[in-house]
């Protein structure tokens, strides 16, 4: 037991002395250095084996060497030199990844054997310009109501250069802008931001999205710079009313359009965005109420169209007051005025109205006596409106116009009520539309008869043969007249012309009924006595004045073989001549 305890005091003896050798070769000093980042692979720092007081023949046999902390190798010792030089490219940046001194050093442990001896080496690692400035984000977005006044201030990201000191960012800049401007900041540890001043009221309406560029700048030499870009969405205000493309409409539409034809398509532009520029329409207090139940507008796409039946005679014109607005949170408006203006068509018949009208009249009327007024007309318009008036062809009538629209019917011939007892005139009344339209009326002028005309016998003269001992009031022949006037004017009346034969009056021979001209013989004829009769017979009508006519009658005795033959002396010729009845008697006895 007591021989293990002494065995362990004899080894820590022995680290002891080796531990206090080995502070005794460790140089309490330390080697500095300076070189600039990114040197070439190969480059020398300096002659460490000299700056130590190294024997450059021994640094191989004492297994030179040299470690980095982090375990990463930039720096080597050429051992045949002794000279230090970049094994690989160093970058501060990477090393020293905190800006939060601006010194950045690499330490390094060189240790020889044979015996031990460790140098510590410091090299800083000098920053040069070989970073540019960079912005966190490519595109630095800001929302700003075109309602900003003026001078309002708006952060910007700012950039970072992870270089140091005069190498850092240095400044901005921004690209040319009516409504920006920037201003320089300087934060803690030195950081440079800007910030963006609103210098000019925004109008989105003009431009809604505002590009600009920021700039960073380092203070290298040469200087480095990074940009990115600002973009301004400028926020809707509603600051716009709804305006129509004009303050005033004319609109023409026929007459009788169908319900649901679209009269017009209004359309209010608002510059404004989102509800803000969303447009209601609607009539005004001073479109009337008969204008809107002739017409329907649409709240929301703006058209009107028709809703009643339009007719131009009753209505030509309607006027009405259009308000668009919108839906901002403060609502305008805009408004416009509507002239609908309804065109005629022919759709109206024209008309025909007898004023006056002279019916019968007299057939002896007198040319050019009115007798009859017409007046026409037509609802409609232009020449739809324009009518013309007609009555057949190869009448005795003629139109004449009195004054407008008024025309006079006229006797243009003479009248004979015996040929055409009465007319039917057709009045025909033509508009010159397109296709054109007409009416007409007809009225019938009778004629009064006139006693105009005389009693006509069908024969101017009359044989009638009569065989003598006919009973006494024979008829003998019917002779009877014709008289083409009416009533009184043709009713006819017979008389015998009074005329004497041998001191005998005809009417004591005859007789004639004076209604219908019927002829009797009011005797017995003898032929060997009397062998004819000739006298006239009238016939007059009972018109005022009243008119005859005569007709010659000759009236013929046919003898019959009533008287027996006789002999009688040549002495008695003479006496039986003179006497013949009593030397008839005297014979047949």
């Amino acid at each position: 037991m007591t021989s293990v305890l002494a065995k362990r005091s004899d080894q820590r003896y022995v680290l002891l002395v080796i531990f206090c050798a080995f502070i005794q070769n460790v140089s309490a000093s330390v080697t500095h250095y300076s070189i600039p980042e990114e040197m070439k692979e190969g480059s020398v720092v300096a002659n460490l084996a000299t700056d130590l007081g190294l024997d450059v023949t021994t640094l191989t046999k004492r297994k030179l060497r040299i470690d980095i902390i982090a375990n990463k190798k930039y720096l080597d010792v050429n051992k045949e030199t002794g000279e230090l030089f970049i094994v690989e490219k160093i970058d501060r940046e990477q090393i020293c990844n905190t800006k939060s001194s601006v010194s950045c050093y690499l330490r390094l442990e060189v240790a020889l054997e044979s015996p031990l001896r460790i140098f510590n080496i410091e090299v800083e690692i000098l920053d040069i310009n070989d970073n540019a400035p960079q912005f966190r984000r490519d595109a630095i977005h800001l929302d700003i109501s075109e309602a900003t006044p003026k001078g309002e201030r708006f952060s910007l990201s700012n950039a970072v250069d992870p270089d140091v000191g005069l190498n850092s960012v240095k400044t901005y800049h921004l690209s040319e802008s009516e409504y920006f401007n920037i201003e320089v900041q300087s934060g803690r540890e030195g950081t440079k931001f800007a910030d963006l001043i609103l210098k000019k009221t925004l109008d989105r309406e003009q431009q809604s999205v505002q590009n600009l560029i920021l700039t960073a700048v380092d203070g290298g030499t040469p200087a480095r710079s990074g940009t990115a870009s600002v973009i301004v969405h400028v926020l809707d205000t509603n600051d716009n009313a709804p305006a129509f493309d004009n303050s005033v409409y004319d609109v023409k539409i026929l007459e009788n359009s169908p319900i649901g034809s679209l009269v017009i398509d209004l359309s209010a532009t608002d510059l404004d965005e989102g509800s803000n520029s969303d447009v209601t329409y609607s009539y005004s207090l001073y479109t009337s109420e008969k204008t809107q139940e002739m017409f329907n507008l649409n709240p929301t796409s703006g058209e009107i169209t028709v809703k009643g039946m339009l007719n131009y005679e009753d209505f030509r014109i309607y006027d009405m007051e259009v308000i668009a607005t919108d839906k901002g949170a403060t609502s305008l408006s805009g408004q416009c005025t509507i002239k609908i203006l309804v065109e005629d068509m022919n759709d109206n018949h024209p008309e025909i109205s007898i004023k006056s009208f002279q019916s019968p009249v007299s057939e002896n009327i007198k040319l050019d006596t009115v007798i009859a007024v017409v007046s026409v007309s037509d609802k409609d318009s232009g020449d739809n409106g324009l009518v013309d008036l007609h009555i057949p062809d190869n009448m005795p009538f003629k139109l004449r116009e009195s004054s407008d629209n008024y025309y006079e019917l006229v006797v243009s011939e003479p009248l004979d009520r015996e040929k055409v007892p009465e007319y039917d005139i057709t009045f025909t009344v033509t508009d010159r539309g397109s296709p054109p339209l007409s009416d007409n009326e007809t009225m019938t002028l009778e004629l009064l008869d006139v006693n105009d005309n005389v009693p006509q016998f069908p024969q101017s003269f009359y044989t009638i043969r009569v065989m003598e001992n006919n009973a006494p009031g024979a008829l003998l022949s019917s002779l009877t007249a014709f008289d083409p006037d009416l009533h009184e004017n043709q009713y006819l009346v017979y008389f015998i012309l009074e005329k004497e034969i041998a001191n005998t009056s005809m009417s004591m021979l005859f007789s004639i009924n004076p209604e219908n001209g019927n002829l009797y013989a009011l005797k017995t004829f003898d032929y060997e006595i009397e062998k004819d009769f000739v006298f006239h017979i009238e016939a007059r009508d009972s018109g005022s004045p009243p008119l005859s006519s005569n007709v010659t009658v000759h009236i013929i005795i046919v003898d019959q073989n009533d008287n027996a033959p006789s002999i009688v002396s040549p002495w008695c010729e003479r006496v039986c001549k003179t006497e013949p009845s009593h030397y008839m008697d005297v014979s047949t006895h």
